[in-house]
This record gives C-alpha cells, sequence and structure tokens, in this order.
C-alpha cells in the first residue's frame, strides 16, 4: 500500500498547496457558484490556498465584500505566478479553458444548458483528473458526448483515426445554498417591493441574454407574453416582477430590458387590460434576495427556461417554500418534483443560430421549448389554488433543506476529492509555467434604479 510522504518545515506539517483558477470577484451566477466552492475548500482547512481570480465574461468584477469575504480575498494572488507546483491545481471555468498546472488537476464547471457538449470540452476535460458537475442533466451530456477524431491525407480526403469521448471520472456535485441566508422569515420588506399595489406576484430571476422571441435562453419574452395572456381583461390581475439584467448590469442594459418587454406589449390590443409588469435591474445582496423570495406580495417563483446547468435561483426559492413554476427538462429536476413544484412539458427544438457559440454551444445541440398552453394552465391554477401549492412548495422546503445545503455540498465535495489528493507527495522547488492575466479586475460602480413599472407612459 502506498503511503503518503509529508514535508515537515520547522518541526510543523507543510499543507498541500492548493492553486484555485475562478472568477470568485465575478457577479454571476458562474460567480457566485465559484465562490462558494472556494468557501467550502477553505472551511476545509487542509490545504494552503492561492486563487487566481478570472473574468467571466463581461460580468462586473465587484462581488467580493471587503469584510464578509476576508477569507478568500487574503488568498488571491496579485499577479498570476506561485513559487512552487501546487499539489492541487483546481479550474472553476469552462472546459475549454481547463489547464492542468497541478500533481493532481480537478475541473469543476456549471454544466450545460442543451443536449450536446462541445468536443473542445470534451477535450479540456480529458486534461484533468477529475471532473465536477452539478447535476445528473450535465453528467449524462458529458458523458454521452462522442466525436470522430479525423485525419487529413496527403489528397485532401479526410480518415477516421479515432473518437473522442471523456476518457476522466466524473462526478455529481450539487450547488449548495447557504441555509443560514435563505431561510423563511416573517414580515419581510423590500423598499423596492413594498410599493406595487398587487398582493400577488409572480417572480422570475434570470439574465435576459441576447436574440429574438423565443431565443433568449431563459426564454423571458415568452414568459412576458403567456403572463399577459393569462390574465388580459380579468378582474382580478397579478403582478409578474422580473429580477433580471443584462450582462454588464448598466443603464443600457436596462433601457434594453424594458425595450424588449414594451415590444411584446405593443403586440396586444390597446383597449385590453393588461396586468403590470415590474422591473427589477441591477445587483442585490444575498440578504436582499432572501427579501425578495420570502416578501409578502411574492407568492410564485415562475421559469420557463430552455435549459439549466442546475438553477440556482429556483432552488433558492424552494429553501423558503416559494412555490415553483418551471421546465421540466435539465438540471433543476435534481431537486424539483412532479409531487411539490408544477412541472411544464414541452419538446425538444434545435437551439437558434443567434445562440450557438463557437466551442461553448454547438449548431447540432438542442434545448426545451415550454408548451405555451401549459404554462398558462400553470399561473393560472397557481393563482386561483395559491393554499395548495404553498403546502406543496412547504413539504418541498423540508426536503432542499435538508439534502442541499453549503453544509451537505461541503460534505460532499471533501469526499469527492480526497481519494485523489491522499497520495499526493508535497514536494518543494518546483515551477508553475506563469498564467496569464485577465484583465484589468477594477470595475466601476454604477449606480442604478432598481425598480420600475412598466406602461404606456415608459420610455427609452
Amino acid at each position: 500500500m502506498e503511503t503518503e510522504r509529508k514535508i515537515y518545515i520547522g518541526g510543523l506539517l507543510m499543507k498541500k498547496l492548493m492553486l484555485i483558477c475562478a472568477p470568485v470577484s465575478s457577479r454571476s451566477g458562474y460567480g457566485d457558484h465559484a465562490r462558494d466552492l472556494v468557501r467550502s475548500l477553505i472551511n476545509h482547512d487542509k490545504y494552503e490556498i492561492k486563487i487566481f481570480d478570472v473574468n467571466w465574461g463581461e460580468t462586473p468584477r465587484d462581488a467580493l465584500d471587503k469584510k464578509l469575504d476576508k477569507n478568500i480575498i487574503n488568498c488571491i494572488l496579485p499577479e498570476p505566478k506561485i513559487s512552487r507546483q501546487p499539489d492541487v491545481y483546481v479550474d472553476i471555468r469552462i472546459p475549454n479553458e481547463f489547464q492542468n498546472y497541478g500533481k493532481v488537476n480537478i475541473g469543476i464547471t456549471a454544466g450545460i444548458e442543451t443536449t450536446a457538449v462541445s468536443d473542445k470540452w470534451i477535450e479540456g476535460c480529458n486534461k484533468m483528473d477529475l471532473i465536477i458537475v452539478p447535476s445528473e442533466h450535465s453528467k449524462q451530456g458529458f458523458a454521452s458526448a462522442l466525436y470522430e477524431k479525423m485525419q487529413t491525407l496527403p489528397d485532401g480526403k479526410q480518415q477516421k483515426i479515432g473518437e473522442l469521448r471523456l476518457e476522466k471520472p466524473i462526478e455529481v456535485l450539487f450547488e449548495g445554498t447557504n441555509e443560514n441566508v435563505y431561510k423563511p422569515i416573517d414580515n419581510s420588506s423590500l423598499d423596492l417591493v413594498d410599493d406595487i399595489k398587487e398582493n400577488f406576484a409572480f417572480l422570475h430571476v434570470g439574465m435576459w441574454g441576447k436574440g429574438g422571441y423565443g431565443e433568449d435562453r431563459k426564454d423571458i419574452a415568452k414568459l412576458v407574453k403567456v403572463f399577459y395572456e393569462s390574465f388580459a381583461n380579468k378582474k382580478e390581475q397579478p403582478a409578474l416582477i422580473l429580477k433580471t439584467s443584462g450582462a454588464g448590469f448598466s443603464i443600457i442594459d436596462r433601457e434594453e430590458c424594458l425595450k424588449k418587454i414594451r415590444q411584446i406589449k405593443d403586440k396586444f390590443p390597446r383597449d385590453w387590460n393588461l396586468p403590470n409588469i415590474y422591473l427589477l435591474h441591477g445587483s442585490l445582496s444575498e440578504e436582499e434576495m432572501n427579501k425578495l423570495y420570502n416578501h409578502p406580495k411574492v407568492k410564485s417563483f415562475v421559469s420557463l427556461t430552455h435549459g439549466e446547468g442546475y438553477g440556482r435561483p429556483l432552488q433558492e426559492a424552494t429553501m423558503v417554500g416559494l412555490p415553483v413554476i418551471a421546465s421540466a427538462w435539465s438540471g433543476q429536476l435534481d431537486f424539483l418534483t412532479e409531487d411539490d413544484s408544477i412541472l411544464l412539458g414541452g419538446e425538444m427544438i434545435p437551439v437558434p443560430k443567434s445562440q450557438v457559440w463557437k466551442d461553448i454551444i454547438v449548431s447540432e445541440s438542442q434545448w426545451f421549448n415550454v408548451n405555451e398552453t401549459q404554462a398558462y394552465k400553470a399561473m393560472n391554477y397557481s393563482f386561483k389554488n395559491y393554499d395548495e401549492v404553498k403546502n406543496q412548495a412547504l413539504n418541498l422546503m423540508k426536503t432542499n433543506r435538508e439534502k442541499f445545503t453549503l453544509d451537505k455540498m461541503t460534505e460532499k465535495l471533501n469526499e469527492i476529492i480526497t481519494p485523489y489528493i491522499e497520495k499526493v507527495p508535497t514536494q518543494v522547488g518546483l515551477k508553475l509555467p506563469k498564467l496569464k492575466k485577465a484583465g484589468d479586475t477594477k470595475t466601476p460602480k454604477i449606480k442604478l434604479p432598481k425598480l420600475k413599472k412598466v406602461t404606456d407612459e415608459v420610455t427609452v
């Protein structure tokens, strides 16, 4: 049996060096996931941790709190270099960006929202010793991916020389929710929501992406249309709150979201009495998000998403007992059930050309398209039978607060990675290839008006 080698300096055991490459300061879902994982690894107290903070798309990099995130900030490298080879290298990015700088290399990715995994992702995963994804949906996508390896012959013809598939072990690690932050609270108040006139509001949380009607991954445009159709010209009308933004959280993003809503509204007859939609734009703290989920006027979370690697806001909603209406496909099915939430049927359709993204979303992939009639019926049912769906949501809350907490995620992460790390010897004096710096970390803060009622009087 192989025995773990240990090095002692000055009589003290030297901890294994873990280098983490992740967008820990990014104000995004990927950033939230990275921060939770890093906190878990720090809490293990088994490793000397250094962090290389990288960009995540165009999202602002100001998510770290100087007081609350002191442990993370203290681990961030000021420059992309390190004095010795890491015993463990953890890369929390998309797989085509994975590198293998450590003696053991672990790739953690937020998963896939479609049916197909890019060949570049498979190549990136095969550089690593272990792959971790957040859902069974993502694991299946990686495990089933298969590409032909081709060779160009002297005459220009292509010849198959093998197959490209995932060769490394893959494990599922759910995205844990901090149960001490996301919890039921009584008499929740949030200035941004208190003043809306309706006592029943549907809530959607998610970034409004690019593309025309039906092309945005969260399918927010369809949600707006179905909401209008569901409650137009009715005596009693709920509201819809869209907690959303563009990638940059800018005023331009906000105005673009308002424009998209008005374009949908303008397709309805002008004499129709349409329900109100409120745009909640910009960033909220975790505590503010919990107040939003618990607000007495917020009665149901609704998402017609085409696909989720996991579905973090959906899970957060379940942790406080908020009823959920969601697409019946992809990562959220790991924590949503037919018995305790309303799952919407539909069909698989090709991902539109506007969403194809080189080396990330492949042209031959598909995603889920919610049936509009089912969505219409679900929102009406939830509005009319709130006590019933609330009781179901409370059952789901009890289950998820036991299974999907941040502490449970920490335990599971430790369980997954420990066998790979235990045998790594500590070795001093090896140099790491210099890492590439990922741009300027300074992002100006922009104060935005956060709540806007969408009416005919609103102009761009």
